[in-house]
């Protein structure tokens, strides 16, 4: 849920009075802000008197600051906030949100990102195991106390996910959302289960998270890490997301802020408070190790629940494990070809050796005739 700010004043008391709460100027939208709902209580202690949304346009018409808004289709979607890129010498954390970490692994993983200079602080439980669910990395409150001990230390400025698998659906709902929100926008990387906390950062406080690479599979493969690399790094420098093209299926091009990760998450979001939909958004699907009528099924979920109403243009990743690749294709030309907008295939994103970041909320570029996704902005400030 989200609430306005709005002055009945002018809009110079409006900006002032955002400031100074850290709310950001992209969340201006003709004459309010939007706020989500885990900052309400803060902005009142801050001054701010609740309304009614009647009484909000009431007021704003008579001071005569109400501003219509342009009709949804002509609309740029805004991308979401940022967090700051990262340094040598910064200080990282890694938890383990969701399934059991192999310990040969997760160690490779570790040694990868302290010979990027990082200072690398290690959660209690990413080494655990749940006693009686051993497809849990801990019991649901551990890993939800791992994961807010870690994004609310002042000293950490991105959080890794030690690995996906099931779990993070389990703890979402346990996390202190204002209290994250209070510690502010951080880099939150991780892939595959933890698209949930992808969607669950974006649906709840606007931030933006890196899709990409967990620890336990930072040392598979160079490319993979060296691009992540250089999008923490350097994002500046990270203009295609595509280094080697993909397979077009609808041609065109499209521009917008990119969504979405593993497909499945995306399917069993729905009727949840972290439900994100597409909508003047590229959306960007993975998956692996399913059956092409579940995959059926978990499109067809999203088709029939609106998740694609006002999609943008449509990236698929790698369907590893998925059984025939012309199968998938079929099934993409069936359900998704129909929608109309650019799509291509084959993009380097998913549970392949190579799974390349790209930043969930980063604004992008699909050109579809050339296979090609490339980011219009830097993804970290």
């Amino acid at each position: 849920m989200w609430s306005h700010l709005a002055s009945d004043d002018s809009f110079e008391e409006l900006h002032r009075f955002a400031a100074s709460l850290g709310i950001p100027g992209r969340g201006f939208d003709h004459d309010h802000y939007d706020i989500p709902s885990e900052r309400y209580a803060e902005v009142i202690a801050a001054g701010a008197a609740p309304i009614s949304s009647r009484e909000l346009v009431v007021r704003l018409h008579d001071a005569g600051l109400r501003r219509r808004k342009r009709p949804r289709s002509a609309r740029a979607p805004r991308g979401l906030l940022r967090a700051h890129r990262l340094h040598r010498g910064d200080t990282v954390a890694v938890v383990a949100p969701a399934g059991p970490v192999p310990g040969d692994r997760v160690r490779a993983g570790l040694a990868t990102l302290s010979g990027w200079g990082l200072q690398v602080l290690v959660g209690p439980h990413v080494h655990g195991r749940h006693p009686e669910a051993d497809y849990l990395a801990a019991a649901d409150t551990d890993r939800a106390e791992d994961f807010m001990a870690a994004w609310t230390d002042p000293q950490v400025q991105a959080v890794f996910c030690a690995r996906g698998g099931y779990g993070v659906q389990r703890m979402v709902d346990l996390l202190d959302w204002s209290a994250i929100a209070a510690a502010g926008p951080k880099v939150l990387v991780g892939f595959s289960d933890i698209t949930a906390l992808h969607q669950a950062f974006a649906a709840r406080l606007g931030m933006s998270t890196v899709h990409g690479p967990v620890v336990t599979s930072l040392a598979r493969d160079d490319d993979s890490a060296e691009h992540l690399r250089t999008l923490l790094f350097e994002p500046e420098a990270l203009g295609s997301l595509t280094p080697v093209p993909t397979e077009t299926m609808v041609p065109g091009s499209a521009e917008g802020p990119l969504t979405g990760g593993n497909l499945a998450l995306l399917a069993t979001s729905a009727g949840t408070r972290d439900w994100c939909p597409a909508r003047g958004a590229i959306a960007v699907l993975e998956d692996v190790g399913e059956e092409v009528y579940r995959v059926d099924r978990m499109l067809t979920q999203l088709l029939r629940a609106g998740w694609f109403g006002g999609v943008r243009g449509i990236v698929l990743g790698r369907f590893t494990e998925s059984g025939d690749a012309d199968d998938i294709v079929r099934l993409a030309h069936d359900r998704l070809v129909p929608l109309g907008v650019p799509m291509v295939r084959e993009a380097a994103i998913g549970h392949d050796r190579t799974n390349l970041a790209f930043p969930l909320g980063g604004p992008a570029r699909l050109d579809a005739d050339k296979g090609t996704l490339t980011l219009t902005a830097p993804p970290l400030l």
